[in-house]
């Protein structure tokens, strides 16, 4: 069965990838690589000894896509990860935003859905709800006005998922999730920032490597245990497999309704100082860290409520903080050896 991976040479999408070939799938990868690099493909197919089909085509080129389709015309599902992320970014640069995670996402369904089977897996985010009032967030939680253009992004895509499922054959799953880390345990693919890091665990094990001066912590005067704020840190392989076990559900017909969502996280928050805590413990090295002002579209504190995912899809996660650290510092060192 072919399953199409947008964005599949990025983080998230290059560790699903994986998880996909290794349930015996054949997958394509689409990626512009804006955000990500060719070698990923080796790495790839050092874990699980194939190479995925590869095309390097920019989502936002409406005629590229509507080729691609044309092409790969016996796809049976798509999990569309192709979107840029960083909340600060999307701030400073919102037309690029929902240039990049609007109109191709209006794109890949456009065609999809003139395709026999139409199953979507998109990849959403906790930030679809806002500053949350109550934790641990539920799916039925109320979605708040969004802090950034990023989430406001995933915000208008479940939008356009609800109501595109209404009148066409799509099914479709929505998974949010809340802050993937890590690597594989291989070190052959893993986190890959391009510039200076957006997220918190590259920049700890760039810092740690000395590429880093120090590691900037936004806030520390945030009403939580430490004042600094608190996320749901999940390992990138718990996350990948999530989303084969999604889309096999769609593949089985066993969805209750046209659009399915999921919370995707450990159910546990860490704060910032917490997980540098941890770092330090697993890996020995002293971080260097310096508080500064807090940033824009950052919300106080964000964790999952799983038992959904649990009870429906039969996922739960199964690495700690701590396997997720100790493998993203073992990518770290292995990419700057």
């Amino acid at each position: 069965m072919k399953v199409l991976v947008t964005g599949g040479l990025g983080f998230i999408g290059s560790h699903t990838v994986v998880e996909l070939q290794n349930q015996g799938f054949e997958v394509v990868a689409i990626d512009n690589l804006s955000n990500s690099s060719l070698s990923v493909l080796d790495g790839i197919e050092k874990i699980t000894g194939k190479k995925p089909v590869f095309e390097n085509i920019d989502l936002r080129e409406k005629a590229a896509v509507q080729n691609f389709f044309k092409k790969h015309h016996d796809l049976v599902g798509v999990i569309h990860f192709a979107a840029s992320k960083a909340v600060g970014e999307s701030v400073e640069n919102p037309l690029l935003y929902y240039e990049n995670n609007i109109n191709t996402l209006v794109y890949v369904l456009q065609e999809l859905t003139s395709l026999p089977q139409a199953n979507f897996i998109f990849s959403s985010s906790c930030t679809v709800y806002g500053q949350a009032e109550v934790m641990p967030i539920t799916e039925n939680a109320s979605i708040q006005p969004a802090m950034s253009p990023y989430g406001n992004t995933k915000q208008i895509g479940e939008e356009i998922i609800n109501d595109v499922v209404k009148v066409t054959n799509l099914n479709a799953i929505s998974l949010r999730y809340f802050n993937p880390i890590g690597a594989h345990p291989s070190a052959e693919i893993g986190e890959l920032p391009l510039g200076v890091p957006q997220n918190l665990v590259p920049f700890i094990t760039q810092t740690a490597m000395g590429l880093r001066q120090e590691l900037s912590v936004f806030g520390n005067d945030y009403p939580t245990v430490d004042g600094t704020c608190i996320r749901d840190y999940i390992h990138v392989v718990d996350l990948a497999k999530a989303h084969v076990v999604a889309l096999q559900r769609l593949l089985d017909q066993q969805n209750l309704e046209k659009v399915e969502t999921f919370n995707l996280g450990t159910g546990t928050g860490s704060s910032v100082l917490q997980v540098i805590q941890a770092f330090e413990k697993v890996s020995g090295q002293k971080l260097p860290y310096k508080i500064v002002a807090r940033r824009e579209g950052d919300v106080i504190q964000a964790y999952a409520n799983t038992d959904k995912a649990r009870e429906v899809l039969g996922w739960s996660t199964e690495l700690s903080l701590d396997d997720a650290l100790v493998s993203a510092w073992k990518w770290e060192q292995k990419v700057r050896s």
